[in-house]
Parts: structure tokens; C-alpha cells; sequence
């Protein structure tokens, strides 16, 4: 007999920080985490923290943001110890982590908005200003959208993990004046297609990142959720 979806949860207590940096739709984060726990009746606590000794207690980590790259960096940085502690717990010790919109772009080697900003250089890549092929599009992209995937994870089963149950028939919520152009093609996870395709997923080892608003994006985002507390990188 095949193994339930229920058993793949881990069993002990986890804590999900969401950093507190000044940027980022906080609470929405927060209340959609804690509807999965609820929903699943999952023993997790949500914290929304800007103490990078938080980061340190927390079993998995959020990243969201807000705005401009170079003001999301520059804040991220001004809370002090909080790069290095996040550089400690996701790189060294390989807590799973989750970049929401900004947060994901910060995984960046750089960004090119309003100037050069160094990002946390965790995936090789720069943030760089939508070009759509149609003009009359309009930037932002805001709305829904769906998802396409790489030709190698096409079926379900080769998919990332967070991505095993998201179908290219779920639309996800976006709101993006700039995308994460990554320097490796592996490292990009799922695009969307606005006047060409973009990125809109990438990740590599225990690190994840997700343009759109999983927490603003109904069913569809909270599956999502879900497969981030159970993913075990």
C-alpha cells in the first residue's frame, strides 16, 4: 500500500519565522500560514520576528517583500545581525527557506532598480526590468496568472517538491515591476508567460523563492504553503 499524503508530515513542533524587516504584506503571510496549520491541524507556531535569534530557533524561515530591491536589501540590512544570521541558519545550516516576491529577488546576486544593490547572492542572477514583447502590456504585472515549467519537469512526478501538485491550471496572484533573471537555467523552477515568459519560481538546496503572493493567491497559494512545511530539502 502506497504512503498517504498525511504521513509525509513531520511529526515534532516546528516554527515558521516570517522576518519583520520593514517591508512585505506581514500579516497576510502570517494568517495564510496559519490557516494551513489550522486546516491540516499541524502543530506549528508562526512567528513574525525581527530578531535574528529568531531565525536561529525557527525549523523554516519566510522571506517576504515589498518594493524596491535596493530599499528591501538596505532594510534587511539595518536590523543588525540579521544577514549574517540568515546566511547562517539557510546556507550553513540548511533550514528550508521561502522568499515571497522581493524577498525571492533578494536571493539575487544583484539587483538593477533604481541603481545596482548587491542581493544576498544565494542563487547567481540579476533583478532586471520586465520586457515584454507586446508594448501595450502593461508594468506592473498585476493579476493572476498561471504557471509553465521547464521541459524537464513537465510531469508532476520530476517537479520540485513545493511545486509536486501545482498544476499549470492554478493561477497565482503577481504583482512585479522586475524579474530574477538567474544565471543557471536549473535554478529556475517555473516561469509565467507576460509578454514572453518570466521567471516566477527558482530555488536550489534547502532555498526556495516564488514571485507571486502564495499568501494572496487562495487555494491554489496555500497548497503551496502546505508543500513547503512538508518539503524536507
Amino acid at each position: 500500500m502506497g504512503r498517504t499524503y498525511n504521513e509525509t508530515r513531520p511529526m515534532a513542533k516546528e516554527t515558521i519565522t516570517i522576518i519583520d524587516y520593514g517591508s512585505g504584506n506581514l500579516r497576510s503571510a502570517a494568517k495564510a500560514f496559519e490557516r494551513v496549520g489550522n486546516n491540516e491541524a499541524r502543530d506549528i507556531d508562526v512567528i513574525v520576528s525581527d530578531k535574528p535569534e529568531d531565525l536561529r530557533k525557527a525549523t523554516r524561515i519566510v522571506l517576504p517583500g515589498q518594493g524596491a530591491f535596493g530599499d528591501c536589501m538596505n532594510g534587511l540590512s539595518a536590523i543588525s545581525g540579521m544577514v549574517e544570521a540568515l546566511n547562517e541558519t539557510v546556507k550553513q545550516n540548511a533550514k528550508p527557506f521561502l522568499g515571497i516576491c522581493v524577498g525571492m529577488q533578494l536571493m539575487a546576486s544583484r539587483g538593477l532598480e533604481h541603481g545596482a544593490y548587491a542581493g544576498l547572492n544565494w542563487i547567481e542572477g540579476e533583478v532586471v526590468p520586465i520586457q515584454p514583447d507586446d508594448p501595450k502590456l502593461k508594468i506592473p504585472h498585476m493579476g493572476w496568472n498561471d504557471l509553465a515549467f521547464p521541459s524537464a519537469s513537465v510531469q508532476q512526478d520530476n517537479r520540485h517538491f513545493v511545486l509536486r501538485n501545482i498544476s499549470s491550471s492554478d493561477n497565482f496572484y503577481f504583482v512585479h515591476s522586475f524579474v530574477f533573471k538567474c544565471k543557471h537555467t536549473h535554478h529556475v523552477l517555473a516561469l509565467t508567460e507576460y509578454g514572453g515568459y518570466q521567471n516566477a519560481v527558482v530555488g536550489r538546496d534547502n532555498m526556495i523563492g516564488v514571485q507571486f503572493h502564495p499568501e494572496k493567491s487562495q487555494n491554489a497559494g496555500l497548497r503551496l504553503i502546505s508543500n513547503f512545511l512538508d518539503w524536507k530539502p
